[in-house]
């Protein structure tokens, strides 16, 4: 079985928001790496994929078994995708944040 994975208008802005923090970072740094931020989105889009096969391997965030997280490292860190299965083919993921944040936006 596949899944489609759609992602909501805000977690495309979550990454959006996640890529130009990484990059401010790295130009504000002496030495920066500038291809980091790139580097950190590639990870986390690449981690998405997974979903389209395997959603119910992640991790339950509520009561629904529907609601999860994808837990995706970076570095010594990483993000975490909160993810929805809608029906039998489809997932929306609804959020992305760094996993150092406090919470969604």
């Amino acid at each position: 079985m596949s899944y489609s994975v759609l992602m909501t208008r805000e977690a495309e802005q979550d990454l959006e928001r996640l890529f130009h923090f990484v990059l401010e970072r790295e130009l504000a740094r002496e030495g920066g790496d500038l291809e980091l931020a790139q580097e950190a989105l590639t990870a986390v889009t690449s981690a998405m994929k997974m979903l389209e096969r395997f959603p119910f391997n992640c991790r339950k965030v509520s009561v629904s078994p529907f609601l999860r997280e994808l837990i995706i490292p970076f570095g010594a860190t990483g993000y975490v995708a909160l993810f929805e299965i809608v029906n039998e083919t489809t997932v929306v993921i609804a959020a992305v944040r760094h996993q150092r944040e406090e919470d969604y936006h």
